[in-house]
């Protein structure tokens, strides 16, 4: 555990040391292709950084923010696009927002949002979630925690909803720890990352508009917006989401498919990738039906809700979850509790001692 702390340091401060060297490079280099060839060793370095890393926790935490999230923001920063192209931004906000997965809430005019529907306005969309709300979150993750316990006498797919609560209260755990440590010291407003999902009424309105939604916002530029200008051209501005939103679904595996190889060093098994395809190809479905339909034939959302979180709950149980056994995340993690245990255990008593001494 110590070890892997150690690495975690290294790894981090590489990070920060490329990232001074990206937001230099804003300054000196235009952008285009040159500011990009400037920046793609630094993208190569990401994509190799998590490979130092072998604990599921630090190391998983580490591939999402800077092997996706950040790379993908780099490539948008090349072209003088996405979060870090804020006139006058300074270093320590550049860092902050390359390396950690936040948004600057900015007042803006609503536009195309990646399900081919106009985005809410920012100002009307503050998160209603306060520390209340995550506390209750942690300690229903400390009680999941406390559950596995017991996990020989459980069903599979009570295990496999209990993951599936671990990954969403975690998840939504570390971004908000994000979130709050630069809005302490930037006084800035930063857009939320989930909106209730479980409240979800269609694929639409859980993908687009409520879970993981840094993802959402950095795949909208980079995958979404230039298939659509694209698509446009091609099948016109009507039907051009519907593409759009496939490719953003395929891209979104791939990615998927290499956090899961940073976690577990195993080969992809495509499981992963088809669960995105399927919801790819579902919420195509979806939005060509609103569009044929013109808004008609609308099922309540008594009807829609369980019917979509089902269906989220259901492929996922089949393709998405049990790759985090395929990876033996759950046991590695199971391991890093105990030791961390044991750490928080050993650190006590010595200052236990110390005090005593005194």
């Amino acid at each position: 555990m110590v070890g892997e702390i150690n690495s975690f340091i290294q790894v981090w401060l590489t990070v920060l040391t490329s990232l001074c060297y990206c937001h230099a490079i804003g300054t000196l280099v235009p952008k285009g292709t040159k500011r990009l060839i400037f920046l793609l060793p630094v993208v190569c370095l990401f994509l190799f950084l998590p490979l130092n890393l072998y604990s599921p926790h630090l190391g998983g935490v580490t591939a999402f923010f800077i092997a996706w999230l950040g790379n993908f923001k780099l490539l948008l920063f090349a072209f003088d696009k996405g979060p870090l192209t804020t006139a006058h931004i300074s270093l320590p906000l550049f860092v902050a927002v390359a390396c950690l997965p936040i948004k600057i809430q900015r007042n803006q005019p609503p536009k195309s949002d990646l399900n081919g529907h106009d985005k809410e306005n920012s100002s009307s969309r503050k998160s209603k979630e306060g520390p209340v709300n995550y506390a209750v979150k942690g300690l229903l993750l400390a009680i999941i925690v406390r559950v596995y316990d017991y996990i020989e006498y459980m069903h599979p797919y009570i295990i496999m909803l209990l993951y599936s609560l671990h990954i969403y209260f975690l998840l939504e755990i570390i971004l908000a720890i994000g979130a709050a440590t630069v809005r302490s010291f930037s006084g800035l407003e930063l857009e939320p990352q989930f909106k209730e999902p479980y409240l979800s009424t269609s694929l639409q309105d859980f993908w687009g508009k409520r879970w993981n939604l840094m993802v959402t916002n950095i795949l909208r530029p980079t995958v979404y917006e230039p298939t659509l200008r694209f698509s446009s051209i091609v099948v016109g501005r009507k039907w051009a989401p519907l593409p759009s939103v496939f490719a953003t679904f395929v891209v979104s595996g791939i990615m998927h498919e290499l956090m899961f190889y940073y976690l577990g060093r195993l080969s992809p098994n495509g499981e992963v990738s088809w669960f995105f395809l399927i919801h790819g190809f579902c919420l195509t479905l979806e939005i060509a039906s609103k569009k044929t339909l013109s808004g008609k034939c609308q099922l309540p959302w008594l009807v829609t809700g369980p019917l979509t979180v089902g269906f989220v709950l259901g492929t996922g149980f089949w393709l998405f979850i049990p790759q985090f056994t395929r990876c033996k995340v759950d046991v590695r993690a199971f391991e890093e509790y105990a030791e961390l245990g044991v750490l928080l255990k050993n650190s006590s008593e010595k200052v236990l001692r110390i005090f005593s001494a005194k």
